[in-house]
């Protein structure tokens, strides 16, 4: 979850570290911390000098700002607290007894307590509660007992670690000489002219090359001032560094205009919306087709089973899907949180076929997820958003997402263009397996390319959306329920809430608040509904009526025109009417709008809620 970027060239290497740990913030933002090799060449010294403080890369930026920032080789992390409270002391990064060796690192060493006990008694001390500093150290007492190479260090210290790193480490004896390794976690090397970046993801690297190579799990890079890139992996075999082009955008990282990444990134859903169908859709012609998943088409229609693994806003989209997948294709669904299905020793055939889905195409849990899949037979397809992300390469196929960079924590855009290339997914299938009638596949085809237009007209109504929002901005509780396809996007409207506002909201199946949650009715309590017009519709009637009875405050979301919700309701925002499967992709709007407003009246930071990080990568 943290966030680390690297230099090496010909230029000053420390504004080229400040700018990308602010692009690489939103992995974790606790702690903060450069360390630049000032070589002079007159005098013959060499100075490692290492920044760090407790706080956000601002911070960093003004603790540093009167001190030595001279070289032309250096690193940098911001973190995500794992090992260790969030303080000056534990931030990265991290030195080796002798001062000569300094480390960052993204990941979590599992056996590092082990590490630690046996170092101590070697008369290694340590200053930091981190897993981080035992590698560092590891790394140096084999470097000095052996009497070798830092580089050959590395890989034998790598070989005794279990667990995820993503690392870099820069040594005083050898101010030309980066070295990386990953595994379990993301790291990508920009090549420029006589020059290298590295970085968590490519956000820090794009203003500067477009020439990448993505690491894979347990390489090492041997990256030195003016030679070529050379990779080996830990058991000592050379591979050949394969450079690929980025196709992100540096406009795409910036807030343009908007007071927040998270307002720009649920402005730009009619977008992301629209470009995820792009090249995949034609009503006009009656075809859907994704590429990236033809092969493996024939998988689809053989599959006694559909199985979906996701995380967080990603297991949302993934039970829109159950709905849809089981609807359109009538393939049985089931729908697993990552987290857990990797522990339970789930049941896997050879003709199930499981969709791995991740805004980040990072999250650890879901990698390992995909990696027991595969290793029961499974056929593996993955949805995310990143290209050359981990889970887009250990997965057989999938369809990328192509929402753009999403920078807010909490995810918007990416849930919605989640829905959008499933219902393709689905309705590719659909009309393949002949489970879906001509009238119908024509009509939802239609229906979906109208989706970003309605999108737009939601946005219109962000005034009304912001008042409601100042009514509930002092809520302690919420509650969240739909019905059907709806129901997700209730869980989906009480995660948004909750992440950045810090309000307690829960959501659920309309019909199951007398099961329960209807005790925690009361005047004070806000009541969020999805109640548009369906096959539940009189259903969740009834039920915005059981809270209106216990005097609860509902707000609806319903289809425009509606009457008899209006009468009943405290508020309600209007959406256009929808075809009931594709809902979720406008009624979604709405409740990221409230989530954002009632959070920045609280005065809270939306793009970076506390305790949270943008792609998890630890488990």
């Amino acid at each position: 979850m943290c966030g680390i970027v690297a230099y090496i060239g010909n230029r000053q290497a420390y504004p080229i570290l400040i700018k990308g740990l602010q692009r690489l913030e939103y992995r974790g933002y606790d702690s903060a911390g450069v360390a630049l090799i000032d070589e002079d060449l007159t005098s013959h010294v060499t100075d490692l000098n290492v920044y760090k403080c407790k706080g956000k890369v601002a911070e960093l930026a003004s603790f540093v700002s009167e001190k030595n920032k001279n070289g032309t080789i250096g690193i940098g992390h911001t973190r995500w607290a794992t090992h260790g409270v969030p303080n000056d002391v534990n931030a990265h990064p991290h030195y080796s007894g002798s001062k000569n060796l300094v480390i960052i690192h993204n990941g979590i060493i599992e056996n590092y307590g082990s590490l630690k006990e046996e170092l101590k008694k070697r008369g290694h001390v340590f200053l930091s509660d981190t897993d981080t500093e035992v590698l560092i150290h590891l790394i140096e007492d084999i470097q000095q007992k052996e009497n070798i190479r830092v580089g050959e260090a590395v890989r034998l210290a790598l070989n005794q670690v279990v667990g995820a790193y993503a690392i870099v480490i820069l040594s005083k004896d050898n101010p030309n000489e980066l070295i990386a390794a990953k595994k379990g976690s993301p790291m990508v090397i920009g090549i420029g002219i006589d020059e290298f970046f590295i970085a968590s993801d490519a956000t820090p690297i794009i203003e500067y090359t477009k020439n990448v190579v993505y690491l894979e799990d347990e390489e090492i890079a041997f990256i030195e001032r003016g030679k070529e890139l050379k990779i080996k992996t830990i058991k000592n075999k050379v591979k050949t560094p394969y450079i690929q082009e980025l196709e992100l955008k540096l406009e795409a990282l910036e807030k343009g205009g908007y007071d927040h990444f998270m307002l720009k990134e649920i402005y730009e859903q009619p977008r992301s919306i629209k470009d995820s169908m792009r090249g995949r859709l034609s009503s006009e012609k009656g075809v859907v087709n994704l590429g990236g998943i033809a092969e493996y088409e024939q998988k689809f229609l053989n599959a006694k089973r559909i199985i979906f693994i996701a995380c967080g806003t990603s297991w949302h989209a993934a039970l829109v899907a159950e709905y849809l997948f089981e609807d359109l294709t009538r393939i049985p669904v089931e729908v697993e949180y990552a987290s857990e299905f990797r522990y339970r020793n789930p049941i896997i055939y050879e003709d199930d076929v499981v969709i791995a889905i991740s805004q980040s195409g990072e999250t650890a849990d879901t990698l390992a997820a995909i990696e027991l899949a595969k290793s029961k037979g499974a056929t593996i397809i993955g949805i995310c958003n990143v290209v050359g992300s981990s889970i887009a390469r250990a997965t057989h196929a999938g369809s990328y997402t192509h929402a753009g960079p999403e920078i807010g924590v909490a995810s918007t855009k990416a849930f919605t263009a989640q829905i959008t290339v499933l219902v393709l997914m689905a309705l590719r299938v659909a009309f393949l397996k002949g489970t879906i009638s001509s009238s119908r596949f024509h009509q939802l085809l239609n229906e979906l390319e109208a989706i970003p237009e309605k999108v737009e007209r939601v946005l219109k109504t962000n005034d009304k959306i912001k008042y409601i929002a100042d009514v509930y901005k002092n809520s302690t509780n919420a509650l969240y329920l739909g019905r059907g396809y709806s129901f997700p996007v209730a869980l989906e409207g009480a995660l948004k809430l909750k992440e950045i506002s810090y309000i307690h909201a829960e959501g659920y199946p309309a019909a199951e608040m007398k099961h329960g949650p209807i005790a925690l009715i009361d005047e004070e309590m806000p009541v969020f509904v999805i109640a548009t017009k369906g096959a539940s519709y009189e259903k969740v009637v009834s039920n915005i009526q059981e809270v209106k009875a216990r005097k609860g405050k509902i707000i609806a979301i319903v289809t425009e025109g509606d009457t008899q919700v209006k009468e009943m309701a405290d508020y309600t925002i209007e959406i256009p009417e929808t075809d009931e499967i594709l809902v979720p992709l406008v009624s979604v709007v709405p409740l990221q709008l409230l989530s954002y407003h009632i959070a920045v009246m609280r005065g809270c930071n939306v793009d970076q809620p506390r305790n949270l990080a943008k792609s998890v990568t630890v488990e």
